[in-house]
């Protein structure tokens, strides 16, 4: 009974140590920014995505630049995984996480105002003013690595592929 039950184990380590098939976490494979799945990433979860890479297209995930505290008071940093063959996002508001529609043509984005969030409470934190910014948005713009969400022609949003914590400047 003992060598069935040690072989068993032995299967077990031999399988877990395979091609690598099997993940040490349950974070989805990410072979480009496009096939990421962002619901669940926040400030703490970096992606595997180097800052400079992919900056040239929307696909992937980007985070918002916050300007200020009140930006992320919720304690994490909002994220959009734009999906550009399908036409949806996913993300996370700073509080919740949220999916939605989109269409996109060259410099041009309108984002579904049907955004559908989960329903967390988050003290200090005013969602419904980051989620209408996204009623607004009716292009897009790439600088200096960023993605600049506009409003015919008025920024905003800065966005970028990794976390940044905000600033603690006054206006």
């Amino acid at each position: 009974m003992k060598y069935i039950i040690a072989g068993f184990f032995s299967l077990i380590v031999i399988a877990s140590c395979g091609d690598g098939a099997v993940k040490s976490n349950n974070l989805p494979e990410r072979s480009d920014s496009a096939t990421s799945d962002s619901a669940n990433i926040n400030a703490q979860a970096m992606p595997a995505t180097p800052a400079t890479a992919d900056t040239g297209k929307i696909d992937g995930i980007w985070f918002l630049v916050a300007i200020l505290p009140s930006d992320t008071a919720a304690g994490k940093v909002p994220n959009i995984n734009f999906n550009v063959s399908e036409k949806s996002f996913t993300g996370h508001t700073g509080c919740n996480n949220m999916r939605g529609t989109f269409n996109v043509s060259d410099s041009t984005l309108k984002i579904n105002d049907q955004i559908i969030t989960t329903k967390m409470a988050c003290t200090g934190y005013n969602e419904n003013a980051f989620l209408k910014n996204f009623s607004k948005v009716t292009g897009y713009k790439f600088e200096n690595g960023m993605l600049v969400l506009m409003a015919d022609a008025s920024e905003l949003s800065r966005w970028t592929r990794q976390p940044v914590k905000p600033t603690n400047r006054t206006t």
